[in-house]
């Protein structure tokens, strides 16, 4: 194990861990695991990745989903609004050179109201930082960062 960073930083592991919740309570459960699972597969957090797929399947999900969420593109099982909160989670999650593109962002803004949007930005940035605190500590760590 590299670190167990509840013990050494136990207060930014709580803050993280506070917006985590916070999310979980605003955010749609449905498009919350979605997105989870998304920027998990980004980041390559296995851990996070089988945790989402089994929390999303035991709150009833749909496994065909939630496989096709890796090629959400070109699957035919995503909504509208939950493309555009997928296309975000990839935006915020790899941004390019120039962040996110001012389309997508009109886009988001149409789909989700403004608090909706923030609750949504929050989830994809507790997520982001999570994963890679996990991936960064080793995946021995990583239950560690969801007790």
């Amino acid at each position: 194990m590299r670190m167990n960073f509840a013990e050494v930083a136990p207060r930014a592991y709580k803050l993280m861990i506070a917006l985590n919740t916070y999310t979980t309570e605003h955010v749609d459960h449905t498009l919350l695991e979605l997105v989870k699972l998304r920027a998990s597969v980004l980041n390559g957090c296995a851990f996070c990745v089988d945790m989402h797929t089994e929390d999303a399947i035991e709150a009833g999900e749909n496994p065909r989903r939630l496989f096709a969420v890796s090629v959400w593109r070109e699957s035919r099982f995503f909504s509208d609004t939950e493309r555009v909160a997928l296309e975000l989670t990839d935006a915020v999650t790899r941004p390019g050179e120039h962040g996110v593109p001012d389309d997508l962002w009109e886009r988001a803004s149409k789909a989700f109201t403004e608090k909706e949007l923030a609750d949504l930005l929050a989830l994809i940035i507790s997520i982001n930082g999570l994963n890679r605190l996990g991936v960064t500590l080793d995946s021995a760590t990583e239950r560690h960062l969801h007790a």
